[in-house]
């Protein structure tokens, strides 16, 4: 496939560490500047509202991530059949799954925003949700819960074009309306003292500008990656292997969030103010995550066209280069965290025992979230080869079951937020350990395959002299 844009990185040829970091480095910037920008939204309230409102958007951050988990898993299926189509060079089925991906974010997110705003309340008071902040939190979420068909068009839309090499133009698009956001933040918080209102109008409004922004893209491009708006239907083939693919790691992400949301619930008993710490590190630590996660997404990539091309050598080293650079970052990224904590904390309350609290979370988290890296990209090379159930299956047992086990029966004998919070790091070395041993036979039985086939194999080329 000849690629269309200037902006698209040709990944099955040439010299991979480099490309890699080319392609890791917007995202990587796109991803924590809009966690900064999100951060916005809590710093705003902490000053200009109360640690009531701070608490109240801190305690919704689990349940809206497990509410867009499925739908994020299935943009994670059109990235990696874009990127194998691309890789064969497969022009007609790029399209069909093009199609098939945008129609699945504006269709779904349409249906999910509906279900979310219905089942708002319910489980916000299952998750013990103090009654002071339950109106404030409810609120929030309901109205979140328009953007959600603008996050997943711009998340569908953003893993096409990373599919096809192209991580700067979603860069551009979210500080652009990221920068939306803040102002609207600003100004409808600290002006018209809408709180938590003012706060998710101006998610809705940012959101809004970025997926209009992507579907431009989209619709501009000059070859088989190019979305034309007429054709935005199901292709039955093509969206069912988006599902085949995408589900396993939604349902993964739904677990996490599921776990998560437990585990919330638990620091919820502590009070208002660990809520709120623990809400205002959840923001930093966000951070750390999103830095690292840009080597998931690139492994996907990496690992989908040059699996579609049978370069299988190519996949190894980009699996080796994306270990690396994830752990490296996340280790960077998380002690630089740690030691700027206090620091940190006091921008979004001064209050001496909600930074105390929020100290706690980011010296039990941050500073092992190098394992939660290596865990990611193992997940993501596996789905970049095409399994996507595997992972799913030993995150469940490894890590949701694990932390749930731990909060329900382990937890109790020592009440402490320490030790809740160690349920993280054990799990993420449970599950690197059975993913890593997975990867490991996969990568050999591709490597024997591609030894019994005739020498005509794309795997085996001569080089003229």
């Amino acid at each position: 496939m000849t690629l269309g844009s200037k902006y698209q990185i040709d990944m099955c040829h040439g010299p991979l560490f480099g490309k890699i970091v080319l392609f890791s480095i917007p995202l990587m910037t796109a991803n924590v500047m809009q966690v900064l920008f999100n951060a916005i939204d809590l710093v705003v309230l902490g000053r200009y509202a109360s640690y009531e409102a701070l608490a109240a958007v801190g305690a919704c951050g689990s349940l809206i991530s497990m509410i867009l988990s499925i739908f994020f898993g299935l943009s994670v299926g059109a990235n990696v059949l874009t990127a194998r189509y691309i890789g064969s060079r497969s022009h007609k089925e790029i399209f069909r799954t093009v199609h098939s991906a945008m129609a699945t974010a504006l269709y779904g997110g349409i249906v999910l925003a509906v279900f979310a705003a219905i089942i708002t309340r319910p489980v916000l008071v299952w998750m013990q949700t103090p009654p002071e902040i339950l109106p404030k939190s409810a609120l929030y979420v309901q109205l979140y819960c328009a953007a959600i068909p603008f996050i997943l068009l711009y998340n569908f839309g953003s893993s096409i074009l990373r599919a096809a090499g192209d991580t700067r133009r979603p860069l551009v698009y979210m500080l652009f309306s990221g920068c939306v956001k803040v102002a609207l933040n600003l100004f409808l918080v600290r002006v018209f003292h809408l709180d938590v209102a003012g706060v998710a109008a101006s998610t809705l409004i940012s959101n809004a500008i970025s997926s209009a922004l992507v579907i431009r893209a989209l619709v501009t491009l000059r070859d088989s990656t190019r979305l034309f708006l007429n054709n935005l239907k199901l292709y039955a083939s093509n969206f069912r292997d988006i599902l085949r693919i995408g589900i396993p790691a939604g349902i993964q992400g739904s677990l996490f969030g599921i776990s998560n949301v437990l585990i919330q619930s638990t620091i919820n008993s502590f009070g208002s103010k660990a809520m709120a710490g623990s809400a205002a590190t959840g923001s930093l630590e966000g951070i750390v995550y999103v830095a690292f996660i840009s080597y998931y997404f690139s492994v996907i990539s990496f690992v989908g066209q040059n699996h579609g091309a049978k370069k299988y050598k190519r996949i190894v080293r980009s699996i080796f280069y994306c270990l690396a650079l994830a752990t490296l970052t996340a280790l960077f990224f998380g002690w630089a965290l740690y030691f700027a904590g206090p620091y940190l904390l006091e921008i979004y309350n001064p209050d001496p025992e909600v930074i105390q609290w929020g100290m706690i979370r980011l010296k039990y988290l941050v500073t092992t979230y190098f394992l939660c890296a290596i865990m990611e990209v193992l997940n993501g090379s596996l789905r970049g080869l095409g399994h996507s159930l595997t992972p799913m299956v030993v995150t469940l047992l490894g890590a949701c079951v694990f932390r749930v086990v731990w909060v329900v029966w382990v937890f109790p004998l020592r009440p402490t937020m320490e030790f809740l919070l160690l349920s993280y790091a054990v799990s993420w070395i449970l599950v690197c350990l059975v993913d890593g041993g997975i990867l490991q036979i996969v990568c050999r039985k591709l490597f024997r395959d591609a030894a019994h086939k005739p020498r005509h194999s794309c795997f085996v080329t001569v080089t003229p002299r």
